[in-house]
């Protein structure tokens, strides 16, 4: 079965049971989020979450009746992994792609896009357009489940996804690096239009009710906006990023 970041059951593959989890981690399985009861006296719980934590893996803590509805052998021992579909890439493999294809960096980073279709979506988009990468939170994210596979037509396979703990710091970082940020907001700053894709870009695309926050929103260089005609404010959160990587794409290949 499949669940969604808030565990909701969907379609995906599941690990269950205190040994069976453990002995996923020690076989380096990619795990895209650990489900665990609350129950913080129990040892064997807690060394499963010491574990999860330093593979890198979003801890998220349940109770009872939440893991008997997403288990499905009734014999969870308190405990379910979800298996990520994909394994994750780093800020720096993204960065490596670039430095091999001989191009100026071009990334995509999901500031809490929690819904796996356009996770997804964008992901596809992300691979269509020849962009570097994509960066997405460890938490209050959707990750690598087989919705996001299946919603990108299999283009999750063919992109690199890094997940960091901290967007505002990943852009701190990337702006280190050379690389200038685009947050796509509505009321930005500058157009679409006006905006300079050319050079090592990466475009931030918020959630889709908040868009980007307040701490990620200000580690921005600029702020984009896409002009809108109609009687609607605000477009979707993958429509938006196909927009702006296709933008990127069109200047510059002129």
């Amino acid at each position: 079965m499949e669940y969604g970041a808030d565990g909701h059951r969907a379609e995906e593959s599941v690990i269950e049971g205190r040994n069976t989890v453990m002995e996923a981690f020690r076989a380096g399985v990619a795990i895209d989020k650990v489900f665990i009861a609350n129950e913080d006296s129990d040892p064997a719980l807690r060394y499963i979450a010491s574990l999860a934590r330093e593979a890198g893996v979003a801890v998220a803590h349940a109770d009872r009746r939440k893991l008997d509805s997403m288990s499905t052998t009734n014999a969870h021992q308190g405990v379910i992994a979800v298996a990520a579909c994909a394994e994750y890439a780093t800020v720096g493999d993204i960065m490596d792609i670039a430095r091999q294809r001989g191009e100026d960096p071009l990334i995509v980073l999901c500031d809490e896009v929690s819904d796996p279709h356009n996770l997804g979506a964008i992901i596809r988009t992300c691979e269509a357009s020849g962009a570097h990468g994509i960066i997405i939170p460890k938490r209050r994210s959707a990750g690598l489940t087989a919705t996001v596979a299946k919603a990108s037509s299999g283009a999750v396979y063919h992109t690199a996804v890094a997940r960091v703990t901290n967007i505002a710091a990943t852009i701190t970082e990337l702006k280190k690096a050379g690389v200038w940020v685009f947050g796509a907001a509505s009321g930005g700053d500058t157009t679409l239009w006006e905006a300079d894709f050319k050079g090592p870009a990466a475009i931030v695309i918020g959630s889709e009710g908040a868009g980007i926050g307040r701490l990620v929103r200000k580690n921005c260089d600029f702020t984009v906006n896409i002009p809108m005609f109609g009687k609607l404010s605000s477009l979707n959160a993958s429509v938006s990023a196909a927009i702006l990587l296709y933008e990127a794409v069109r200047q510059r290949s002129t």
